[in-house]
């Protein structure tokens, strides 16, 4: 069960009972859940919030009360709440005072780790970047890596001395946000129990995860996903990703595979790196983009020239593009027609695909959306790896406030 399920179990008198410290990660039961809602949905008034959550206004303000007294929850101006709405209607008398969370200075480090660069931001409890910074990767094995991150983590936290957990995005199979099974493009083909090792050399309660998952958990919580039950966020670039929420929990899948579809077939003869043929992977890459072109002018091309030299209506660059883009929107279609999500986020670094041959992603998207289902919901934003740096601080604040903060396993 993915670790931030915890927060939906019922509301139990027993949990009632345990009384609620100032630090979250103590947190249980039904004091964790209404936290939790507020963290995610607040500023909240009390009514919706008892609406929500399924209980009596009286149950609402014995579980609230203590929350508030121990400064986890404030109670904020009638201004911070909506003025006018179906669910929230103009009433006379005295003003219901909305929940929020209260201040802190808890914070959480986040690293998005690519082949040679450490993207790492500082944010704040609901992974709002207050600082970023840059360095380059000096090696790929796993101590290098934990140097480097370690690093980094030290130089954030001179100037944000409240940090209180790491979260590291990675590009590869992640079980259990704790142990990386494979990274490929780190040339990890053997288990790195990598929080363990970052939680030795930091001292923090470290957490681990799939970048692209990471990232689908920082939309959903605090993103574009807010509030949705169902989400996908695919992403292109050096390879194809996904990201799945389902009855509002991100898929890990059972070994950490949950959302690999860059092997998924589309319809091709194109072989990919690996061996599969009619692959995404082999189609929609950035990779595969640049390598089709290049050889159909046999020269070496870049993702960006050859994107370019499409838009400029050069007939190979143009054919190769449309045809990435319709695979692309073939895979879109084929995932949603199977999750059936409210939203799909597109982004990646090769997302540069999508403005250069929207028509051609658009047709075989429609073409193949199966009847009578609605139109997919597309949002089409490029992210900045720093936005993947903050989804790895989602993931540690998620483990932070659900009370599963990875401390070391001992030996």
């Amino acid at each position: 069960m993915p670790p931030w399920a915890s927060y939906r179990r019922p509301v139990t008198s027993v949990a009632e009972q345990t009384p609620p410290s100032a630090d979250w990660s103590a947190l249980d039961g039904s004091h964790q859940r209404v936290a939790v809602e507020v963290l995610r949905f607040g500023p909240l008034p009390r009514a919706q919030l008892a609406r929500r959550l399924g209980l009596s206004p009286g149950s609402l303000t014995r579980l609230t009360r203590p929350l508030v007294d121990a400064g986890l929850l404030v109670e904020g101006g009638p201004e911070n709440g909506p003025k006018d709405s179906p669910e929230h209607p103009v009433r006379t008398g005295r003003p219901s005072l909305p929940l929020d969370v209260g201040p802190s200075d808890q914070r959480f480090v986040g690293v998005k780790i690519t082949g040679d660069t450490l993207f790492a931001v500082v944010t704040d409890l609901r992974a709002a970047v207050l600082a970023e910074h840059t360095r380059p990767l000096p090696g790929t094995d796993p101590a290098a890596v934990v140097g480097a991150v370690a690093d980094v983590t030290r130089l954030l936290q001179a100037d944000h001395p409240g940090v209180v957990g790491l979260g590291v995005g990675i590009g590869g199979f992640v079980i259990d946000r704790r142990d990386v099974a494979r990274a490929h493009f780190l040339g990890w083909h053997e288990l790195v129990p990598l929080a363990d090792l970052l939680h030795r050399a930091t001292g923090l309660p470290a957490v681990v995860d799939n970048d692209v998952r990471a990232l689908t958990a920082a939309e959903h919580w605090f993103g574009a996903g807010r509030g949705l039950q169902s989400l996908l966020v695919i992403t292109i670039g050096a390879g194809v990703g996904c990201g799945i929420v389902v009855h509002d929990l991100v898929v890990e899948g059972a070994h950490g595979g949950g959302g690999s579809i860059g092997h998924r077939p589309v319809v091709s003869s194109v072989v990919c790196e690996d061996g599969h043929r009619g692959c995404a992977q082999g189609l929609v890459s950035s990779r595969a983009v640049s390598g089709a072109v290049a050889q159909a002018l046999g020269r070496p091309v870049t993702y960006a020239e050859a994107l370019r030299l499409a838009v400029d209506g050069h007939g190979a660059a143009r054919r190769v593009v449309d045809e990435a883009a319709g695979a692309l929107g073939v895979l879109v279609a084929d995932i949603a027609n199977l999750i059936d999500p409210e939203l799909v986020i597109l982004t990646g670094d090769g997302i540069g695909l999508v403005e250069a041959a929207r028509p051609a992603l658009d047709a075989a998207l429609e073409e193949n959306r199966k009847a009578p289902l609605a139109p997919v919901r597309l949002d089409v934003r490029p992210f900045p790896f720093t936005e993947w740096a903050r989804g790895a601080a989602a993931v540690a604040v998620q483990e932070h406030v659900l009370g599963r903060a990875r401390a070391v396993t001992p030996a």
